[in-house]
């Protein structure tokens, strides 16, 4: 379900109506209502219009990415997997290991690697 959600979200972040957004990749109203909804998938042209008129990557599309936004300066996106923000999620429930990992990563990871 992250496709449809996605689209809606990037959509709605460039204050595009369904069928604006429809114009722009030649399809209509009701197929971008429906790639939102998840009862209807684009074909590969559509979906390769989509990513390029949205404005983003196919991978984010496709949920196998996220977009953070550094906090307390001038808004930029990065993109981060999936796994990877598994990964910062898990590490943060435990204060130990996040405070050990925010203080030096490289040894952390060093560490890690050595009892692989």
């Amino acid at each position: 379900m992250f496709f449809g959600q996605r689209v809606k979200e990037l959509r709605k972040s460039k204050n595009l109506t369904q069928q604006k957004l429809a114009d722009m990749i030649n399809v209509t109203k009701v197929s971008i209502c429906c790639y939102e909804k998840g009862t209807r998938t684009p074909n590969l042209e559509t979906f390769i219009d989509l990513v390029e008129k949205l404005d983003t990557t196919p991978d984010y599309l496709l949920g196998r990415d996220i977009n953070a936004v550094a906090e307390g300066e001038e808004p930029y996106y990065i993109t981060i997997k999936n796994e990877e923000w598994e990964f910062i999620s898990e590490s943060r429930k435990n204060r130990e290991i996040s405070k050990r990992i925010n203080e030096n990563p490289k040894r952390f990871i060093q560490y890690i690697n050595s009892r692989l």
